[in-house]
């Protein structure tokens, strides 16, 4: 039975979050600034499952810092937890995301690969894209039904 995942938000400096992204393998270099929000995902059993972020960028979204902790992975309770961090993304444009080693997780979320080449300046020109992951990274863009 899938659980319920409530996301409550936590500043970057919050020590939980830092230790599950470095446990991770995920970057801690750049949450600190602004412009992003973080947050913490809570079972329905008041558990912490994970972390996930936003990164605002100018009229589109970054999507961050996903990590479920090991004790709560293969209960689909990361795909509840990306729902509901998309849910609270506020952007009239798309959301992108940067990934090493989870594009067939995302795939199954909406996500597709797309070149660099089409992804916005103010997306390319955050941390995340310029300096922090490998240019090797695969980039992903949520296709949202029509409105």
């Amino acid at each position: 039975m899938l659980s319920t995942v409530t996301l409550i938000e936590v500043p970057g400096q919050d020590k939980g979050l830092r230790v599950a992204l470095h446990a991770a393998d995920l970057p801690t270099d750049d949450i600190d600034d602004e412009g992003r929000t973080f947050f913490r995902a809570v079972s329905d059993a008041g558990h912490t499952i994970g972390y996930a972020g936003i990164e605002r960028c100018a009229g589109d979204a970054l999507l961050r810092s996903v990590v479920v902790l090991p004790e709560h992975r293969i209960q689909g309770l990361g795909r509840a937890m990306v729902r509901e961090t998309l849910q609270r993304v506020e952007c009239s444009g798309d959301v992108f995301l940067a990934t090493t080693s989870a594009t067939p997780f995302f795939s199954t979320l909406g996500f597709t690969e797309v070149p660099r080449t089409i992804v916005p300046a103010a997306v390319l020109a955050t941390r995340q894209l310029s300096s922090i992951c490998p240019s090797s990274a695969t980039i992903m863009r949520l296709n949202r039904p029509p409105t």
